[in-house]
């Protein structure tokens, strides 16, 4: 490195001018891109920086105290599987709660949108009749049939409860005023707003003790890592679940705001309030949230540890996804809003409030001079090692000191930024300084540097900027996807672990996908919903949806069983698809937009991937589909009824690979006999069956000939 000059004619040693400039200049441009920075990066970035503040406060400060008086009955699969497909019956969800309220909890929060009557229940059906034909003897007859939303209502008077609405700007339904009283002007100056609210209907409404806000607000990057304390729907200023969950557990009858300083009150609660209304959460470990939550199925059956809800705050939601509360936080990636929200609450119990320092620019401005300041000279008078190690101090003392405020004050600063800055000019000026005195060295990296391309994965989404796609209605092959035993997976496995191995098996079925010509419509836990001939049109799409389904089964099987997917015992992979007419398009704003499909044909190929597990097949192949496809290149399965549809329906399977061109043809006989020998036939199978170990689809057929069905 080059150190120092000797002027001529003089002893005096000189700092080098032409590594001082490189890092002035940097700084500068560093500071001008950062003020040019779309205000989304900058978030973002920023935001990615208090996160790992904040886990270290986790760390250092855990709160599993206040986990403790925090507990999730969580309506999972096992429940839907238990208690019966959702949406349920209010009677299903009344039984829930008052499952809790029997332990006595301090305050129950409802996370699920009960914006609509019961359907399932006979006395709303009566009502809106009598509403439209205008005969009250209907009206009369509603009060005596069953009614689910009374049911649920009784149940939530039982203990105290707070019941969730939705910011809707397209919605105007009033909502009654928050016991909120001020004290000077509102400090709220950033306060997410809505034109207007969508709540739950009126008799639950009159029920509950308090309504709260479910909305959950993301970042630029789409995680969520905030939940409202106080949102605003018109004119009217609302809690957000969590804190009106706290509220009732306070035994308060309203809420005080303070402006100076500003301060939310609730009986024993006291917690600064935030400019936007809204708690910064601290990343949360997934075991934590295990530790306190119970299954929803466990609850209504009596199996459940109940002792834990006495005194307790108990929120009721749901991680199963068709509740389609998964939401994208910075600790999972699909994280139930329930579990969001009991995240806040064991916050607020816990006095945390982390937010920006007042002065935060300036903080960060003056912090991020200083920082460069010193790898700027480290970097042009210092050898490479022993700058490194003074601007590597310079970097652990403002993270230290980042989490000191945070520890000591809840107080967030950026320590990201500056590392960058601190990384990037002291790389600059050492470079430059080594340029000077090292041409032949430099010229070395810097050929190096020119020939290393860095190793990055591009996914490729489309953009569809501010144009909403037109729905249209096409001919479509939909595929469904599932792992076999995924959920009893989920319960052995590391989430870390379990991601890891998720990223992978979905990289693989995507590609293969995408090679066959479909597209990935979306990925739900562990399915993938393919769509071919959308959104453009795809030549014998039901066939290439055929042959994607054989090349999935077949790349899945010879993927579970890598060290890591057998080791925790990933399941097969089921597959149904089927053609037909639905309507595509993109769906959401301009901010958000889906582009999907609703039809017949995506619910029968749902209903067929689901059918996989009674025919003992891999792929099951609707009527529709295979009626275009090549003849020979499938084999029957039998009929069976699938729900929504009244007829039976003829389903296939692509002949095994290892199936001979006899076997298949004494399948075909063997088939054929069930109509009119169906003994012979079961016979025929039964031995087909011992002759193919490996293929279990002969076996249950057999069975479901031998059962009559």
């Amino acid at each position: 490195m080059y150190h120092e000059l000797r002027k001529r004619g003089t002893s005096r040693w000189v700092v080098p001018s032409l590594p001082l400039m490189a890092g002035l200049v940097a700084l500068a441009i560093f500071i001008v891109a950062g003020a040019l920075m779309p205000v989304a990066w900058r978030e973002t970035l920023r935001e990615n920086a208090f996160d790992l503040v904040l886990a270290a406060d986790r760390q250092v400060r855990p709160t599993t105290g206040a986990d403790a008086r925090v507990v999730v009955i969580d309506i999972d699969r096992r429940s839907i599987e238990a208690l019966g497909s959702w949406p349920w019956p209010r009677e299903t969800l009344a039984r829930i709660v008052e499952a809790a309220a029997a332990a006595r909890p301090a305050a129950i929060a409802v996370d699920i949108l009960l914006a609509e009557s019961d359907a399932r229940s006979l006395a709303p059906l009566a009502r809106r009749l009598g509403a439209v034909t205008g005969r009250s003897d209907l009206l009369d007859l509603a009060d005596t049939l069953p009614d689910g939303d009374k049911s649920l209502a009784a149940a939530v008077r039982a203990v105290p409860t707070a019941l969730g609405f939705v910011l809707d700007p397209d919605q105007l339904q009033s909502l009654p005023a928050a016991p909120i009283i001020t004290r000077g002007a509102l400090p709220l100056r950033e306060l997410w707003r809505a034109a207007g609210a969508a709540g739950p209907v009126e008799q639950l409404q009159q029920a509950a003790d308090g309504l709260g806000a479910l909305s959950l607000p993301g970042d630029a990057d789409g995680l969520v890592r905030r939940v409202p304390l106080l949102v605003a729907a018109g004119d009217a200023l609302l809690p957000g679940l969590a804190l009106e969950a706290m509220r009732l557990k306070q035994h308060a009858s309203a809420y005080l705001v303070e402006a100076d300083p500003a301060m939310l009150r609730a009986g024993e609660l006291a917690i600064p309030l935030p400019d936007d209304g809204l708690l910064r959460l601290v990343p949360v470990a997934g075991n934590q949230r295990v530790a306190r939550t119970i299954s929803a199925a466990d609850l209504a059956e009596g199996r459940a540890e109940t002792a834990k809800l006495a005194g307790a705050i108990a929120l009721i939601g749901g991680s199963a996804p068709e509740l389609g509360g998964l939401r994208q936080t910075v600790s999972d990636p699909l994280t139930p809003s329930v579990q969001i929200q009991a995240d806040a609450v064991a916050q607020m119990v816990a006095r945390r409030v982390p937010r920006p320092l007042d002065t935060a620019n300036l903080a960060a401005m003056l912090f991020l001079i200083a920082i460069g300041a010193v790898a700027i000279v480290a970097g042009a008078i210092l050898a490479p090692l022993a700058g490194a190690v003074v601007v590597l101090a310079m970097i652990v003392l403002g993270w230290l000191a980042a989490l000191g405020l945070s520890l000591m004050a809840d107080r967030l600063v950026d320590p990201l930024t500056p590392t960058a800055a601190a990384t990037l000019l002291f790389v600059v000026t050492s470079g430059t300084a080594y340029a000077a005195t090292r041409r032949r060295e430099a010229l070395v990296r810097r050929r190096f540097e020119q020939h290393l391309a860095p190793a990055v994965v591009r996914r490729i989404v489309e953009q569809p900027g501010l144009m909403k796609l037109t729905g249209e209605r096409r001919e479509v092959t939909s595929l469904f996807t599932d792992v076999e035993g995924f959920t009893a997976m989920t319960h052995r496995a590391e989430p870390e672990r379990l991601v890891s191995i998720l990223d992978d098996y979905f990289e693989g079925l995507a590609e293969i996908v995408v090679q066959h010509g479909g597209m990935v419509d979306k990925i739900v836990g562990d399915a993938i919903h393919a769509l071919f001939n959308a959104p453009i049109d795809l030549d014998l799409h039901p066939q290439r949806a055929v042959d994607c389904a054989a090349a999935l089964s077949q790349w899945a099987e010879e993927y579970r069983r890598r060290p890591e997917p057998a080791a925790l015992g990933f399941g097969r992979t089921r597959i149904g698809l089927e053609t037909g007419f639905a309507v595509v398009g993109d769906v959401g704003i301009r901010a958000k937009l889906d582009y999907t499909a609703h039809g017949d044909a995506i619910n029968a190929a749902a209903r067929l991937e689901a059918a996989n597990k009674d025919l003992g097949s891999s792929i099951c192949v609707g009527p529709c589909a295979a009626a275009r496809c090549e003849p020979t290149s499938l084999r029957p399965l039998g009929t069976i009824q699938v729900r929504g549809r009244d007829d039976a329906l003829a389903v296939f399977e692509p002949w095994p690979s290892a199936a001979s061109s006899q076997w298949r043809q004494r399948y075909l006989e063997a088939f054929a006999a069930i109509e009119s020998n169906r003994p012979t036939a079961i016979a025929s199978f039964e031995k087909l069956a011992a002759e193919s170990p490996d293929d279990p689809v002969p076996r249950r057929l057999a069975e479901r000939l031998d059962a009559g069905t």
